[in-house]
């Protein structure tokens, strides 16, 4: 028997295209389902740390996306910024993609940026 993955199921994986993104909503905050050009998911807070823009409606190229209202890029790993104006990671959660199913643990923020309390 399979064990359930922590976290939420958000959506499955073959929802999302290589290179593209996927807003949801927990609890009213945004997230930004992501799929890198190899084929990796992450979950990233989907509001731009420089202005109040979603990066999911933004380009993805590698393991990066771009902001689409000022240029930021953000890594998909780490949420760190890239490119300026924005200088404050987004928060980076937990994924765990088991039969097709996308699961986030928004409890557990990788990178330890700024992120709603989830508990």
């Amino acid at each position: 028997m399979t064990e359930q993955p922590k976290g939420e199921l958000v959506c499955n994986a073959s929802e999302i295209q290589v290179k593209q993104a996927l807003r949801i909503l927990i609890d009213d905050y945004p997230v930004a389902i992501v799929k890198d050009s190899m084929g990796e998911i992450h979950a990233i807070g989907d509001t731009c740390s420089h202005a109040d823009i979603s990066l999911s409606e933004g380009e993805v190229e590698g393991c990066k996306i771009e902001c689409w209202g000022h240029g930021s890029q953000f890594d998909l790993r780490s949420g760190e910024p890239l490119q300026l104006p924005a200088y404050d990671p987004v928060p980076v959660f937990a994924v765990t993609v088991q039969d097709d199913e996308v699961y986030v643990d928004f409890t557990n923020v990788l990178n330890g940026a700024e992120a709603p309390n989830f508990s």
